[in-house]
């Protein structure tokens, strides 16, 4: 189990280098696009805790 676990570790690096490397402009993006969708999370959680606060 563990020697599998890695084997799709290391595929999951590979796959995000060579992601990176063929197209850094819409690897960009995706990462932009995620960090907005935590971002947008974590203000709808505090959102929610000021009125639960309320």
């Amino acid at each position: 189990m563990a020697q599998a676990r890695k084997i799709a570790l290391y595929m999951f690096v590979v796959f995000v280098l060579y992601t990176i490397i063929t197209s850094p402009k819409r690897s960009a993006d995706l990462v932009q696009i995620g960090f907005e969708g935590i971002s947008s999370a974590a203000q709808g959680v505090g959102d929610f805790m000021s009125e639960l606060v309320n």
